[in-house]
C-alpha cells in the first residue's frame, strides 16, 4: 500500500502520518506478492496497477482474486487460499492460516471476501504474518501446528475495547507471539494511518 490515503480515492479518507519509507518506483521485481485481505490500507488500487507488470503471483485468499482481476492482474498469475491451504512458490511453502478480522471494499460488500494470516517457510526458517487480526484462539492452533517462528510479524493498531475481534491492542500482540512461539517479534501495521479513536 503506497498511496497518501487508504480510500478509493486520493482527495479524502484516512491520510498516511508519514511518506513510505521506500518509493514504489524502487521496487525491484516480485516473485510473490501475499495479501491479508482488501481493506484499502492492504489492497490499493494504484499499487498493484503499478506492480502489475513486475509481480509473477499474487498468494491471496479466497475471493480476492477477483479483487485484482478488476484492477487488470491476468488471472494466471493469481492463487486463492482458504484457510489451511498451502502451496509452493520456488521452493518456500507458503500456508494461508486463520484470523480473526473482516473484509469488504464498500458497505455493500461486507464479508464477500475471505481475510488470512501466513506462514511462510524457506528451509529451515519459518515466518508468520498476523495479517489485520483481534487476539483469538487460532493462534495457539498455529502455534501448535507450524512454531517455532524465527519471526512474528504481528499486527498492532487501530484497537478499541469496542472491536476486540478485529485488532490487537498491545497487550494482545504479545499474547499472541507468545501463543505462535515466536523468537523474534516484529510489530507491523502501526502509526501509519489513522483508523481507530485512540490517540497516537
Amino acid at each position: 500500500m503506497f498511496s497518501e490515503r487508504a480510500s478509493p480515492v486520493q482527495w479524502a479518507g484516512p491520510k498516511r502520518f508519514h511518506d513510505s519509507p521506500l518509493a514504489l518506483a524502487d521496487l525491484p521485481p516480485i516473485e510473490g506478492l501475499i495479501l491479508s485481505h482488501d481493506h484499502y490500507d492492504h489492497l490499493d488500487q494504484h499499487t498493484i496497477e503499478t506492480l502489475r507488470g513486475q509481480v509473477q503471483r499474487y498468494l491471496v485468499p479466497l475471493g480476492v482474486g477477483a479483487r485484482l482481476r478488476d484492477i487488470g492482474v491476468a488471472p494466471k498469475r493469481i492463487e486463492e487460499f482458504d484457510w489451511w491451504q498451502e502451496s509452493h512458490l520456488n521452493g518456500i511453502r507458503v500456508v494461508a492460516t486463520p484470523a480473526s478480522h473482516f473484509s469488504g471494499r464498500i458497505m455493500l460488500d461486507h464479508n464477500k471476501t475471505l481475510w488470512a494470516s501466513w506462514v511462510i517457510e524457506s528451509g529451515p526458517h519459518r515466518l508468520f504474518y498476523s495479517g489485520d487480526t483481534g487476539y483469538f484462539p487460532g493462534f495457539r492452533q498455529i502455534g501448535a501446528k507450524y512454531s517455532p517462528f524465527d519471526l512474528a510479524l504481528m499486527e498492532n493498531r487501530g484497537y478499541d475495547d469496542g472491536w476486540p475481534e478485529v485488532h490487537m491492542s498491545p497487550e494482545d500482540t504479545v499474547r499472541a507471539f507468545t501463543d505462535v512461539k515466536g523468537k523474534l517479534l516484529y510489530v507491523v501495521h502501526n502509526s501509519t494511518f489513522d483508523l481507530s479513536y485512540h490517540t497516537w
